[in-house]
C-alpha cells in the first residue's frame, strides 16, 4: 500500500470511527490528512469505495487483536474470560491499536442509515460471522450454544458500554456466561 493511500484510509478510519460515516465529508478527509483531492480519487473511486476500504482495515485490525487476546486458552472458561477482560480493555482505552472507544465501528457505520449501499452493509454483516468463527475456532470445547452466548453477550456489552457508558459490561459478562456454559440446554 503506498504511504499516501495508507494516510488517507487510516485517516478516514479514524474520522469515519470517531464522527460516523454520514457525517465525514471527503473535504474533511483531505484536510485531515493533508492529501490532495485528486489523490484521493486515484486511490479511491468513491466515497463509499473508501468506507469499504475502511472498514477492511478496522476489520483486519479487531480480528488480529481479538485472535492474540484469544491464543492459548486451555479450557472454555478461560477462553470466556480472555475474551471479556480484553473487551474490557477496549472498553476502557487501553488498547492502542483499536483507538479510543466509540462502540463497534461496524454496528455504528451498519446502523447510521437504511440507504446504505449494500455492499457496505454486507462488509458489516461479515465482520461478525467472522468474530464469530474465530471465537467458534479459539474455543477449546466448541460448542454452538456457548458461542451463541458469547456472541450474544459480546455484542450487548459492547453497545452497553458505548451507548450507556457502562464500561464495566465486559467483566459483567464473565459470570452469565460461565454459568450459561454449564447449564442444561433450555427447552425448545
Amino acid at each position: 500500500m503506498s504511504d499516501k493511500r495508507a494516510l488517507l484510509l487510516n485517516s478516514a478510519l479514524e474520522l469515519f470511527y470517531q464522527k460516523g460515516t454520514s457525517s465525514v465529508g471527503i473535504n474533511e478527509i483531505i484536510t485531515y490528512s493533508g492529501i490532495a483531492k485528486k489523490t484521493l480519487y486515484h486511490h479511491f473511486s468513491s466515497k463509499d469505495d473508501l468506507i469499504l476500504a475502511a472498514l477492511a482495515l478496522r476489520d483486519q485490525r479487531y480480528l488480529q487483536w481479538l485472535e492474540a487476546k484469544l491464543t492459548d486458552a486451555q479450557n472454555n472458561e478461560e477462553l470466556v474470560k480472555q475474551l471479556f477482560y480484553a473487551l474490557n480493555d477496549w472498553f476502557n482505552d487501553r488498547v492502542a491499536e483499536l483507538g479510543g472507544f466509540r462502540g463497534c465501528f461496524f454496528i455504528n457505520t451498519a446502523s447510521e442509515s437504511v440507504t446504505l449501499d449494500r455492499q457496505i452493509q454486507d462488509r458489516c454483516a461479515s465482520h461478525k460471522v467472522a468474530v464469530r468463527q474465530l471465537i467458534t475456532n479459539s474455543l477449546p470445547q466448541p460448542n454452538d450454544r456457548l458461542v451463541d452466548a458469547l456472541c450474544l453477550l459480546k455484542e450487548g456489552a459492547t453497545v452497553s458500554a458505548f451507548v450507556q457508558g457502562d464500561k464495566q459490561a465486559a467483566l459483567r459478562c464473565i459470570d452469565i456466561a460461565l454459568a450459561y456454559d454449564t447449564q442444561a440446554p433450555f427447552p425448545v
